[in-house]
């Protein structure tokens, strides 16, 4: 099988779109979430002057090493993030309900960026990462409108740094897409297939 792994790979991440991903694409893994304070560590970073795409490289090098460092040997670990900037702010997911619909007026008739980054380990240390930005536009929508999205898509939206997911009732509020489909929903599958051939896992 092309899909056939000769080595374990662990998902650093309890997502269950980057999960749905590996495992639409034939691949095998074991899921382990990265605990670590995604808040404090932006943050940190942010006092710093850090762009998104290194806050976002950052937080994916962080889970990957912490769940690298328990890893067997022979596994390759894949850890991701996502960020999503408009007018220069950073948001993360809404931890509620109030909190999602001032995302998404805020996002409301807006062109954001998704950034999204990815790193690799093999043998515990991380030999591999991957950047990708995607630029989404969202329709103008009134309070009505956005109150009666979040009743339809349910708390899954939650998940979702941007209160939305594309495979599903989220594309109903973009009128444009420019980007990787994949990092789009959390996790760039080509880069990522390319990593575990360079690393002889798949099949080159």
């Amino acid at each position: 099988m092309i899909s056939e792994l000769s080595r374990p790979l662990i998902l650093a991440s309890s997502s269950s779109s980057r999960a749905t991903i590996l495992r639409d694409a034939g691949l095998v893994f074991d899921a382990v979430p990265a605990r670590i304070d995604e808040t404090a560590l932006i943050e940190s970073l942010g006092v710093e002057n850090a762009r998104p795409r290194g806050i976002a490289d950052a937080l994916a090098e962080a889970k990957t090493r912490k769940v690298a460092t328990a890893a067997p040997p022979d596994a390759l670990v894949i850890g991701a993030d996502q960020l999503l900037v408009c007018d220069g702010r950073i948001f993360e997911k809404p931890r509620d309900r109030t909190e999602a619909v001032a995302h998404l007026r805020f996002l409301s008739g807006k062109t954001h960026e998704l950034v999204g980054a990815v790193c690799g380990a093999a043998n515990g240390a991380v030999v591999w990462r991957h950047v990708a930005t995607a630029r989404l536009t969202m329709r103008s929508m009134d309070d009505a409108f956005i109150s009666d999205y979040l009743d339809q898509a349910g708390p899954g939206v939650m998940t979702s740094v941007g209160c939305y997911q594309l495979e599903g009732l989220g594309v109903h509020l973009m009128t444009r897409i420019d980007g990787d489909y994949f990092a789009i929903l959390g996790l760039p599958l080509l880069a990522v297939l390319d990593f575990l051939r360079s690393q002889g896992a798949l099949r080159a």
